[in-house]
C-alpha cells in the first residue's frame, strides 16, 4: 500500500513498574533520517530503537520521543547503615550511663536519626527495559504506519486523478498534431513557392522539403513516450512499494516530453494544453515529495 511520509503514532503503557511513553512523528525527507529524545540513563536503547523503526520506515525524517518513569519505590533499594546505627546506639548508651539516664532507645526513635538508611536506585535490567520499550514502541509504530497508509490513500487518489487529466490532454494533443503539421506544411509550401516564383526549380523538391520541415513539428514520438511514462507511473502507484524516488524520476521524464512538445508546437491550442499539463505535473511533483 502507498504510504505518505507524514505520520504520527503514540502509545503509553505501564510495564514492570515503569510508565513508558513512545511518540513517533515524521515529515518528508529524501532519505531515512532518525533522531530521538531519550532519558540519558536509557541511552543504551537508542540504537535498538532506530533499527526497530527502520524495519517499517524507508524514507522520512523521523523524530522519536521516549519517556520512562519508574513508579515510586519500584526502582529503589533501601539498606540499613549498620555502622552508623551502631555508633548512635553506643553513643546514646554512653550518655545514659554517664548521666544516669533511663535507657529508652527504641527502633522508632533510632530510625529518625540521620543517615540510618541508605536509599539507592536499583540497577536496571537492561534487557527487560528494552523488551518493555520495544513492546510499547511496536504499538506506536503500528499506529504510525496506519496513519501513513491513510494519508497514502489520499495521495494515491489525488495523483491518479491528475494523471488522468494529463492523459486526456495528451489525447487532445494527438488529435491536433496531424492537423497542425498539415497546416504548417501547406504554409511552408506556399512560402517556398512565393520565394521561388518564376525561377527554375523542381516542384517535387519543394513539396518534399516542405514535408521534411513540417515533420519537425510533429510530436508523435513525444506523446508515445509520455503515454509510456504515465503507464509506468500508474503501475508504480499500484505496486504499493516504497516508490517516492522512482516517481520523482518519472515525473521529470514526463516534464521533459511536455517541454519538447511545447517547443515544437506551432499551434496555440497545443501550447495551451502544454501549459495545463505542466501545471498538473507540478501539482503531482509536490504530492510525490511526500510519498515514501
Amino acid at each position: 500500500m502507498l504510504k505518505s511520509m507524514t505520520g504520527y503514532g503514540r502509545t503509553q503503557k505501564v510495564l514492570n513498574g515503569r510508565d513508558i511513553l513512545v511518540e513517533i512523528r515524521s515529515v518528508n525527507h529524501r532519505y531515512y533520517e532518525y533522531s530521538s529524545r531519550i532519558p540519558r540513563t536509557y541511552n543504551y536503547i537508542d540504537e535498538k530503537l532506530k533499527i526497530l523503526l527502520k524495519q517499517k520506515i524507508s524514507r522520512g525524517k523521523v523524530d522519536v520521543n521516549v519517556s520512562i518513569n519508574n513508579i515510586e519505590g519500584r526502582d529503589t533499594a533501601i539498606a540499613i547503615n549498620k555502622g552508623v546505627a551502631e555508633g548512635y546506639v553506643n553513643a546514646l548508651r554512653s550518655v545514659s550511663e554517664e548521666f544516669n539516664l533511663k535507657d529508652d532507645i527504641t527502633l522508632s526513635k533510632l530510625i529518625k536519626l540521620p543517615d540510618i538508611f541508605n536509599v539507592q536506585k536499583a540497577p536496571d535490567d537492561e534487557e527487560q527495559v528494552w523488551n518493555d520499550v520495544a513492546e510499547v514502541a511496536t504499538e506506536a509504530i503500528e499506529k504510525f504506519v496506519e496513519m501513513r497508509e491513510k494519508e497514502g490513500v489520499k495521495l494515491y487518489n489525488d495523483v491518479l486523478e491528475k494523471t488522468s487529466l494529463i492523459l486526456d490532454m495528451v489525447g487532445k494533443v494527438e488529435e491536433l498534431s496531424p492537423i497542425t503539421t498539415e497546416n504548417y506544411r501547406n504554409r511552408l509550401y506556399q512560402k517556398l513557392n512565393e520565394i521561388l516564383n518564376g525561377k527554375d526549380f523542381d516542384q517535387q523538391r519543394i513539396i518534399t522539403e516542405a514535408a521534411v520541415f513540417a515533420e519537425k513539428i510533429a510530436v508523435d514520438e513525444e506523446t508515445v513516450r509520455l503515454r509510456s511514462h504515465i503507464s509506468q507511473l500508474v503501475d508504480l502507484l499500484e505496486s504499493g512499494d516504497a516508490i517516492g524516488r522512482k516517481l520523482d524520476f518519472i515525473v521529470q521524464e514526463m516534464n521533459r516530453e511536455v517541454n519538447t512538445i511545447g517547443s515544437k508546437a506551432q499551434d496555440l491550442n497545443i501550447t495551451k494544453l502544454v501549459v495545463d499539463m505542466k501545471a498538473e505535473l507540478e501539482k503531482i511533483r509536490e504530492q510525490i515529495q511526500n510519498i515514501e
